[in-house]
């Protein structure tokens, strides 16, 4: 029996601790230095507005105010110069929707992004697993002085500990095992008492895919997978939990004005979108101001 209430003591002492260091993390953890704050990220640049990953459409969302470009990065064959888009691209994250975009049809190189937005925070997705292309970023982000105002990461875990380890100094995002243990240690109680070395959760919102597909056309599992997923993900305590580290949460890629409206509710700190004009004026409308 004494046996029994000490197991029972101390499983209730470590869920009251546990529930305690979730809701205010800094009795444990030194929250993190943030050196930019993000409402309002472009996605491309707005690829359902200019054709992505142009000047033309970076230099839009910086024009309208947005707090982040988002760009994919990727190493040429001569490490310089890449051939211009043909034809129109299909926006990935809008259903039927293209963009043809206007006379820039050319992917700038990066140090051109930097030289020309200067002091706006940019979003790297190093888009291969290859040591001379995280190399090069880093060197360009110290070059143009940009640690302070980059993030870089992928989806993979290899990805991300190399671009680490080649500059600790420069943020990185979650790789999506790494957002896995995130949510085993967060549903197991152990998240407030874990270290991070990420600065930003940058996770989708699930339940989008309704909108990229046609709904009639996802089979019955297709749909409990999506429920199963955005009910995991979009959790406000794990979004404030984090957010009171000093981890940002972007969540991607939304265009409407319901999903803005739902990931702002949730807590999410920015939200990446491929239409910075909708986003914008969404912002304007609910009074939310800029956070930078």
């Amino acid at each position: 029996m004494c046996a029994a209430v000490y197991v029972l003591s101390t499983v209730t002492g470590y869920v009251l601790t546990s529930a305690l260091l979730l809701k205010c993390p800094n009795l444990l953890h030194r929250r993190k230095r943030e050196t930019f704050l993000s409402r309002h990220i472009s996605h491309r640049g707005g690829a359902g507005e200019n054709l992505e990953n142009t000047m033309a459409a970076f230099k839009h969302a910086v024009d309208l105010g947005t707090d982040m470009l988002e760009l994919d990065c990727h190493l040429t064959k001569d490490e310089q110069e890449l051939p211009p888009y043909l034809c129109k691209l299909g926006v990935t994250f809008q259903r039927e929707c293209f963009c043809e975009g206007g006379e820039d049809r050319r992917i700038p190189l990066l140090r051109d992004v930097f030289d020309a937005f200067p002091n706006t925070p940019v979003n790297i997705d190093i888009k291969v697993n290859n040591d001379t292309l995280i190399k090069k970023v880093s060197e360009l982000v110290v070059k143009y002085d940009r640690e302070h105002l980059t993030v870089w990461g992928n989806a993979s875990n290899q990805i991300v500990k190399k671009c680490y380890k080649e500059n600790p100094r420069i943020p990185v995002l979650f790789s999506f095992p790494r957002v896995l243990q995130l949510l085993g240690l967060f549903y197991t109680g152990l998240l407030p008492f874990v270290p991070l070395k990420e600065q930003f959760l940058e996770i989708p919102m699930p339940s989008i895919i309704t909108k990229l597909k046609d709904p009639d056309r996802l089979t019955r599992s297709q749909r409990f997978i999506t429920w199963l997923a955005d009910t995991l993900l979009m959790r406000k305590a794990l979004f404030q939990h984090l957010t009171a580290r000093g981890i940002q949460v972007y969540i991607w890629v939304l265009n409407d004005e319901d999903d803005f409206q739902r990931a702002f509710d949730l807590g999410a700190t920015g939200v990446m979108t491929d239409f910075p004009t909708r986003l914008k004026d969404f912002m304007d409308k609910n009074g939310m101001s800029k956070l930078q």
